[in-house]
């Protein structure tokens, strides 16, 4: 019965969480997003969430990666 259970996100209902749009960004950033996950995507009703995690997602990567490499150069 609890795989039965869907989120909001996952039914188009309401806003999706956090948690559900940094998967999605995660997702996004693989090339691994299930065809379920992204018609709930798309089902939503604004885009604003997912272009501002899209760009923290982003600044997250690049700032990990001048961390990363800052480490070895030195």
């Amino acid at each position: 019965m609890v795989n039965n259970i869907k989120t909001n996100h996952e039914s188009g209902e309401g806003k999706p969480g956090f948690f559900s749009l940094l998967k999605t960004a995660a997702a996004a950033a693989f090339g691994v997003q299930s065809d379920r996950n992204r018609e709930a995507d798309f089902s939503q009703k604004t885009v604003i969430p997912y272009i501002v995690i899209g760009i923290l997602f982003t600044a997250a990567f690049i700032g990990t990666l001048i961390v990363i490499v800052s480490f070895v150069v030195e």
